[in-house]
């Protein structure tokens, strides 16, 4: 069953500011997790994911364990302004799933308690930010097999419009970001398929559904 939203909170097509690689703009903070319409839906279809494959969804190089711990502590103290309710060790979600912290797997918990897949990247040795670890369970059309460990330039290889001046103006980005003032971006993506986990390999051709009606991605 399709899980929809029936509208997005934001329309990047008309944004001017968002029409230029990049299309970077400072978030505020409280917006930066969502709990809304399909939290329940997608959360299902999390856990469903999880329990399939784990590897398949979930990755995290030793470098980044504490990134993770820090990340999990991080979206804990949000999570009473989103709804959800402490007992002990365990947070009761706006679901009503109880979800156990668990700081041997940090990434994990967090793909059981928020909607948003989450991704750590980090300074490498080549002056580039490296993939360390990841929660990603509704990727578009990339896997985190394939990705997990590469520097920016080489996750954007198959992304034609990622040339060498938009990758030296994202790093520029990721070198100057702190975490008082985040930022944020979104892609406008044309479906054929409403799925949310739709992982395809580099190289990979995109099975294109043409008897559908589009869904955006963003």
């Amino acid at each position: 069953m399709a899980i929809l939203h029936k509208a997005l909170p934001f329309k990047v097509w008309m944004d001017p500011r968002l029409s230029r690689m990049p299309g970077i703009q400072p978030l505020d903070p409280a917006d930066w997790l969502q709990v809304d319409e399909v939290y329940a839906g997608q959360m299902a279809e999390k856990a469903r994911l999880m329990a399939a494959d784990p590897d398949r969804v979930h990755a995290l190089l030793p470098q980044a364990r504490a990134a993770a711990l820090e990340l999990m502590e991080t979206v804990i103290a949000r999570l009473p302004a989103l709804g959800f309710a402490q007992l002990g060790s365990v947070w009761v979600c706006p679901d009503g799933r109880r979800v156990a912290i668990d700081h041997d797997a940090p990434l994990l918990t967090l793909g059981r308690l928020v909607q948003e897949d989450l991704c750590i990247l980090q300074d490498g040795s080549d002056g580039h930010h490296v993939l360390t670890g990841a929660i990603l369970c509704f990727p578009a059309s990339w896997t985190l097999s394939e990705k997990i460990g590469r520097g920016l330039p080489g996750i954007h290889t198959p992304v034609a419009r990622y040339d060498a001046g938009v990758t030296a103006r994202v790093q520029r980005l990721f070198d100057a970001i702190r975490p008082e003032q985040p930022l944020w971006r979104a892609n406008a993506l044309d479906y054929g398929d409403p799925a949310l986990h739709q992982p395809r390999r580099e190289g990979e051709e995109t099975r294109r559904d043409t008897t559908r009606t589009g869904f955006i991605r963003s």
